[in-house]
Parts: C-alpha cells; sequence; structure tokens
C-alpha cells in the first residue's frame, strides 16, 4: 500500500527519468564473441512508457553506458531524452530538467546501484527497483515490488498515472469493445 506521502510526491510528478542497466534491463550483460552486446527489455515496462507518454509525462533515460541497442530502446519507445555516457546522474538530470523547464521535485527518478543514489535523493519522487543495492532502497522514498527488467517500470508508470487520476482515462481505449 503507498503512503500519502508517495502519493502526494507522485501526483505532481512530470518527468520520469530512468537508468538502463538494472531498471529498463535485469541488469545482465549479455556479449558474444564477435563483441555483439545483448539486453533484455520488458514489454509491459515499455508500454507503460507508452501510456505515460500519453498522459503528458516526459520520459528520459539516463545512462553511464552508450550502446545502439539502448538507442533503438528509446527510439522504439519514442523517448527523445536520451542522455548516454552519463556517469553522474544528477548533473544530468539537472541539465535536462533546466532544458525542460521542470523542477527537480516535479522528476521521478528510477535506479538501482550507488550511481543513481544522488539522483533518486534530488528528485521529487525518488524510486529503487525491488533488487536495488540496499543503501539505495533504504534511502528511497518508495522501493516497487518487481525487480528491474521484469516489471518494476511499468509498476512505477501505473503508480504515476494513478496518483494523476489518470489511470482509468489511459485503461479506457482497451475496455471499449465497440458492441
Amino acid at each position: 500500500m503507498l503512503s500519502f506521502r508517495v502519493k502526494e510526491k507522485a501526483a505532481r510528478i512530470r518527468l520520469l527519468a530512468l537508468d538502463v542497466d538494472g531498471v529498463l534491463s535485469d541488469g545482465r550483460l549479455y556479449f558474444a564473441e564477435d563483441g555483439q552486446e545483448f539486453k533484455t527489455f520488458d514489454t509491459q515496462d515499455g508500454h507503460g512508457i507508452k501510456m505515460l507518454q500519453g498522459a503528458g509525462i516526459e520520459v528520459a533515460i539516463i545512462t553511464g553506458r552508450t550502446t545502439q541497442l539502448v538507442q533503438r530502446r528509446a527510439a522504439n519507445l519514442k523517448i527523445s531524452h536520451l542522455l548516454q555516457g552519463r556517469e553522474d546522474k544528477l548533473v544530468a538530470l539537472r541539465e535536462l530538467t533546466g532544458e525542460l523547464g521542470i523542477a527537480l521535485d516535479e522528476v521521478a527518478y528510477v535506479g538501482d546501484d550507488w550511481p543513481d543514489l544522488p539522483a533518486i535523493l534530488a528528485a521529487g519522487l525518488g524510486v529503487a527497483v525491488a533488487n536495488a543495492h540496499p543503501e539505495l532502497r533504504a534511502r528511497a522514498d518508495h522501493v516497487t515490488t518487481l525487480t528491474g527488467g521484469r516489471g518494476a517500470v511499468r509498476e512505477v508508470c501505473d503508480l504515476l498515472l494513478n496518483a494523476q487520476g489518470r489511470y482509468e482515462d489511459a485503461l479506457a481505449p482497451y475496455l471499449d469493445t465497440g458492441a
């Protein structure tokens, strides 16, 4: 059950910022002999992102690594705010919010490990995925019940839509059977 404080913070969110490894993916890195890299992404996470975008909430990816896989995933989801190769996630987040005219207290940031901690602490709603490092789970405003790469992002998307009274509107087109 969500606390009133988390619901109140979630109601103000205008930007969802996400780490990749351990958040959008399960955190494992797969390499083939030829050096090709593989990741898995959860389709329900992707759909949740699309629902947020449809509700007018911006989505960004901020990651320390740089890969074409992430660029392709961002393009598939029409995420235009992709910041790769950014080890200092808070600096990247501050730059992005400045460009967008969004205050840090209007940001939800989702992470899983120490490099995400400064952004989680600065964001209006700091979220750790269920399998995040214990230091993040202890300091985040909210911890998901699902793990990174396995529905945690969708859980956060649903939380934001519910807190902002937009969940039923997002669901309605799927309930219309045309009968």
